[in-house]
């Protein structure tokens, strides 16, 4: 029958082993390991001899200036330290989500977004977290988190490939729209091709602002690309043109849902389907997530269901 506390036991002294070792090695001696694992210089010596025993080997060379690591020893020590930092990670993960959300939370999100939909939530936010300041920076612009000191990011659309992670919050469905005033003044558009005859709104801030990504009725996915009668870098900006009968713009339904209620503006094709966009949270990776950050993103999460999908 195995004694389950001798395993258990064996385990520890394998770890601690690892790291008097691996603490010999980057202090280049017994006395100095001692000196900063804060045991004597015999414990050292006794966890690293126990250590080469139990593998067979001889991991250091000692003489009496100085010792380093055998060939064998290096190798070890690599993958030693290596679990010797997963083991403190894990330690620091418990810590970190035991305790409480704090700190500048530096977060970068596209104006019309922050606007309409998170400024609204940052003081419920705040007060259920008052140990947390924001710091919200609105621009159009695609920043780089880290180079830039922000904690995480909202984004909206395809995801570009990179080491960041993310997490979906909701999505949004961008369909074309138009005032009443203007489908009376110019006709409604009845089919896809249609829309080479009407003047169309572009947001000028996207690469391909000027393409619109479309699906047919049959399922057939179109694109349309149109120099546009007016191009801004603002998607209130558009909306409002499209409000005032200036066109058609392409926007998604964060932005027009009100204003379609409202009846201030119509589909421009109704059977059309919409372009489904994933709304997104993005932060620098690690292997764990600052509990400021996780505070955050679980907080409008959940805001954000409670809103339902009509406002998307």
């Amino acid at each position: 029958m195995v004694n389950e506390e001798l395993v258990a036991g064996s385990k520890m002294d394998r770890l601690t082993e690892m790291e008097a070792f691996s603490t010999v090695v980057d202090q280049g001696g017994f006395t100095d390991a001692a000196r900063k694992m804060g045991i004597s210089k015999s414990a050292v010596s006794k966890h690293v001899s126990s250590l080469e025993a139990r593998l067979g080997a001889r991991l250091l060379n000692r003489t009496t200036r100085r010792v380093s690591p055998t060939e064998i020893g290096l190798a070890y020590y690599d993958r030693a330290r290596r679990v010797l930092n997963d083991a403190g990670e894990a330690d620091a993960l418990v810590t970190s989500m035991q305790s409480e959300p704090s700190g500048l939370l530096r977060i970068s999100v596209a104006t019309d977004f922050g606007v309409n939909h998170l400024s609204p939530v940052l003081g419920e936010f705040l007060q259920e977290f008052p140990d947390i300041t924001v710091n919200m920076v609105l621009n159009n612009r695609f920043v780089e988190l880290i180079s830039e000191g922000f904690d995480l990011a909202v984004r909206i659309g395809e995801l570009e490939d990179s080491t960041l992670r993310a997490r979906k919050l909701t999505e949004t469905t961008k369909r074309m729209v138009g005032s009443p005033e203007y489908f009376k003044k110019y006709g409604r558009p009845e089919k896809i091709d249609d829309l080479n005859e009407h003047k169309l709104l572009h947001y000028s801030n996207l690469s391909n602002g000027s393409v619109w990504k479309l699906t047919a009725p049959s399922g057939e996915k179109r694109q349309v690309r149109t120099a546009g009668w007016l191009s801004v870098n603002d998607g209130q900006s558009l909306l409002n043109a499209a409000i005032s009968g200036l066109g058609i713009a392409y926007l998604p339904s964060f932005l027009y849902a009100d204003a379609m209620e409202k009846g201030q503006i119509q589909e421009a094709i109704p059977d059309l389907p919409g372009e489904t966009q994933g709304i997104y949270a993005v932060y620098p990776p690690g292997r764990f997530t600052q509990p400021k950050v996780r505070a955050f993103i679980d907080f409008i999460a959940h805001s954000f269901t409670e809103k339902g999908p009509d406002i998307w």
